[in-house]
């Protein structure tokens, strides 16, 4: 159980800094506490890993057609999302959330190279047995 909690936790732990450092850099991201910035980090990789998906499938046909960069929008609309319910982070509109979710990505990404000692590759491993708990 350890062993699979700590990616889980590193992994949040990226997501809140890469919002806090957007947070400083764009004028229109804001946290009213440090729980704010805690819970939407949490909310964030949740909707990245449940929701995110649905709404690339139900907009495949617009994914295509724009050859990837309707991905964009959709880490967009995620982030608003992410706001909208989450009391005390708030995001003033859409292009802002558009170049933060950009920056957010890229931030992690690199952030999660550091961290993982040279490679990006920080994801939860499922079980290898039949035992989930």
């Amino acid at each position: 159980m350890e062993h699979n909690l700590w990616p889980f936790l590193l992994h949040w732990g990226i997501t809140a800094v890469s919002l806090w450092v957007a947070s400083h850099l764009f004028s229109g991201i804001r946290f009213a506490s440090t729980g704010a910035l805690i819970v939407s980090a949490l909310l964030l990789g949740l909707a990245n890993a449940l929701v995110k998906p649905l709404l690339i499938v139900l907009t495949l046909p617009l994914t295509f057609l724009t050859f990837g960069l309707f991905l964009l929008v959709i880490n967009a609309l995620v982030l608003l999302l992410v706001s909208a319910l989450v009391r005390g982070f708030t995001v003033t509109g859409f292009w802002t959330a558009f170049f933060a979710s950009i920056f957010i990505a890229v931030f992690s990404f690199i952030i999660g190279a550091f961290v993982a000692g040279g490679t990006a590759d920080y994801t939860i491993q499922m079980p290898h047995s039949g035992m989930w708990l």
